[in-house]
């Protein structure tokens, strides 16, 4: 078993000088509850490996590579105190990734997922992505909701027969979750109608998950997951307006001026430009894995699909897939 100071190093290595040690402790305990007490426990370990623990601590540790000097105070006009946060990309380290949008449990398509299956089996992914939208929420919803559709409770059963299935057919594959716009809808729900239950731990939606997922990698805040140069967004991560592109993949590109993928729009496409000097960028969206026609928008430009992303040597190769007719394209 890794010790407690190793764990603090693989972690500060993972995501960057840049976070914060108490958020970076907050997601070390999170996913490490057999090994750390509480978020203390953590994040004295990493105090302990950047030398902050007194001048006693810093003459045992041998391995000094993420010691910090003390920076001086950057607030010399004693400025009120700030509740500014952090925005680090989260770093996904994969050979071949399979990336998944849009399933919308319990509006998922079986016939779609099934193709998808199939036809990703063959692949055989080391690492895959679920992008966003996993599960719909439609119980948490602040539209008008048919009262007969499946419960809150309903859909997390069906996501967690989901996940099993994906666990039992990719059994080598390392397994990410990214909250979506409709994930956050859980968020909003507790905001608005249940604040005494914020930040009660069993009601964090971080928590529900992983009682339903067992090692699975939570990724939320909007993060810019960043895979060996290709960004992944869900896709809602920009602020909403009247900005909408006949190509969602031309629209990504215009907004983040980078290779890109995304999913969030239910639709297909590519987009490539190169610039001055011959350089080439190229963003995508993918399709769904859901139902093409919601009783809420049946008449839409929707397609099915998903991706495979091949990654090595500061390089990626992305192919995006559609399905029609119980064929991949």
């Amino acid at each position: 078993m890794v010790s407690k100071t190793n764990l603090a190093r693989e972690y500060r290595k993972k995501y960057g000088d840049e976070m914060p040690a108490l958020k970076l402790a907050r997601i070390m305990y999170n996913e490490n509850k057999l090994l750390l007490k509480d978020v203390e426990d953590a994040r004295h370990r990493l105090r302990y490996i950047e030398g902050k623990g007194g001048v006693k601590d810093r003459t045992r540790v041998k391995n000094t590579e993420f010691f910090k000097e003390e920076a001086r105070s950057l607030n010399p006009y004693n400025l009120p105190k700030s509740d500014e946060t952090g925005y680090v990309p989260f770093k996904l380290d994969a050979s071949r990734l399979l990336l998944l949008s849009d399933i919308h449990v319990p509006y998922h398509s079986i016939e779609a997922l099934t193709v998808m299956f199939n036809y990703a089996k063959k692949e055989k992914p080391d690492a895959i992505l679920l992008n966003g939208d996993t599960l719909d929420f439609f119980g948490l919803s602040k539209f008008c909701k048919d009262p007969r559709k499946r419960s809150f409770a309903d859909e997390l059963d069906a996501f967690k027969v989901l996940i099993e299935v994906i666990q039992k057919n990719f059994p080598n594959a390392k397994l990410y979750f990214k909250t979506g716009n409709h994930e956050e809808r859980y968020f909003h729900y507790l905001w608005m109608k249940a604040k005494e239950l914020v930040g009660v731990p069993e009601f964090e939606l971080e928590n529900i998950i992983k009682a339903r997922a067992n090692d699975i990698t939570i990724i939320s805040d909007k993060r810019i997951i960043q895979a060996n140069g290709l960004n992944i967004i869900h896709g809602h991560e920009f602020a909403s307006g009247f900005f909408s592109p006949v190509n969602v993949a031309r629209g990504l590109f215009l907004r983040g001026k980078t290779s890109a993928i995304q999913g969030h729009n239910h639709q297909t496409s590519e987009h490539t430009e190169s610039d001055m000097n011959g350089k080439i960028t190229t963003t995508w969206s993918t399709g769904c894995l859901c139902e093409l026609h919601p009783e809420y928008m049946p008449i839409n430009k929707w397609n099915l699909g998903f991706a495979i992303v091949e990654m090595g040597d500061d390089m990626f190769d992305v192919r995006n897939k559609r399905i029609a007719q119980g064929r991949v394209l």
